[in-house]
């Protein structure tokens, strides 16, 4: 048996979106199950993210803290963001981000993971890149709003990260996947051998 995810749509009798917002919408859709049944599906529909673990040379990786209303936190992340146009290519969307959330440009860029990431209640897919060969960005920083203009900057150690991880005290889906992704890669077959960063990502199809 190949342990793969595959592509599979059920049949849809019908659909409707009762809600729809700035940037994320929620559906309702009646889906047939396997015995005929139709049971009705609520669901978040997401245009997509993508997430930048930024490694320097001392082996640090880049962290902001932002307060995040939904889960009444403030919380340590790496630089992430929407797919803000469809079809949006997610390298350049990435490096977008590390640019306006850290001033921070990168020579080096792979793909670590690809990730739903709460495919039982929300469509979005994130992209997460291993950014390397760091230096200032050049030009004037970008004007943060909102909960970005109180945002805080970091670069820790990964072994204090992992630690941090694993006793529960960093939370961000992000952060948490691309860390032990970026573990895991060191472990096998090293970072370079991970996944060029235009790879195909079938969850968000773009142009190269």
């Amino acid at each position: 048996m190949t342990i793969k995810d595959s592509a599979e749509a059920w049949e849809i009798r019908a659909t409707e979106t009762p809600f729809v917002g700035n940037k994320t919408s929620v559906r309702t859709d009646e889906v047939v199950m396997p015995n005929g049944s139709v049971v009705r599906r609520d669901y978040q529909v997401h245009p997509g993210s993508v997430a930048v673990l930024a490694l320097d040379a001392e082996d640090r990786v880049l962290l902001i803290r932002q307060y995040r209303h939904p889960v009444r936190q403030r919380l340590w992340e790496i630089p992430a963001g929407l797919l803000d146009v469809p079809g949006e290519n997610p390298l350049h969307a990435a490096q977008r981000e590390l640019y306006e959330e850290a001033h921070v440009k990168a020579e080096d860029w792979r793909v670590l993971t690809d990730v739903y990431t709460t495919p039982g209640g929300c469509d979005e897919s994130v992209r997460i890149f291993l950014a390397r060969e760091l230096s200032e960005a050049d030009g004037e920083r970008f004007a943060a709003e909102d909960e970005e203009a109180d945002m805080e900057h970091a670069r820790v150690p990964v072994d204090e990260l992992v630690r941090g991880v694993l006793a529960g005290e960093l939370h961000h889906n992000a952060l948490v996947v691309g860390l032990l992704s970026l573990v895991a890669a060191r472990g096998g077959d090293g970072l370079d051998a991970l996944r060029p960063a235009e790879a195909p990502w079938p969850a968000r199809p773009f142009e190269a």
